[in-house]
């Protein structure tokens, strides 16, 4: 089955490093088939078990084995990513969109925290597992970070910008 992890907070600045190559010798020696990574960010397509939770554990497992960093592998498949293509709820002009991959679907009271709470001029979108945001007056002191948002909804999750988002799409359909 073919996957897209989204891998949480590696190679941020310096830290938590994960070098993409030795991640993907690292993934191919385990088993994993066709492993391919997008910018150093974190991002791995790859072919595996179709359980989300086992492929998803076996990665986090390896990456701290391997490179003492301790993440959460969000998995999708490429229909969902595309789906989320597909679905981008602020109109034609992405330029200040950002998704937030969320572990699983949040409870229906974190859903109305976030309902609740004034983050203008930001903009969040729950969809399911993924929380479209956009940042009008950029990413940097926005009011809704990924970080907030983890904490209002109880779920982990990993950011990407449109652009990672629409990129990662487009190469999971190639494969």
């Amino acid at each position: 089955m073919r996957w897209v992890a989204l891998l949480r907070a590696v190679n941020l600045g310096g830290a938590n490093k994960v070098p993409m190559a030795e991640l993907r010798e690292l993934l191919s020696g385990a088993g994993f088939g066709d492993v391919r990574t997008y910018i150093a960010s974190g991002n791995v397509l790859l072919d595996g078990p179709r359980k989300r939770s086992i492929v998803a554990g076996e990665l986090e497992h390896l990456i701290a084995d391997a490179f003492q960093v301790k993440t959460t592998a969000v998995m999708r498949t490429p229909k969902e990513l595309a789906g989320v293509v597909t679905r981008h709820p602020f109109g034609t002009d992405v330029s200040r969109s950002h998704v937030v991959f969320l572990e699983g679907k949040p409870g229906t009271g974190a859903v109305r925290r976030l309902a609740a709470i004034d983050h203008s001029p930001d903009r969040a979108h729950l969809d399911g597992a993924d929380v479209y945001l956009q940042y009008p007056a950029g990413v940097h002191g926005s009011r809704l970070s990924a970080a907030r948002l983890e904490r209002l909804l109880g779920v982990s999750g990993t950011h990407r910008n449109w652009r990672t988002v629409a990129a990662l799409a487009e190469l999971a359909a190639d494969a």
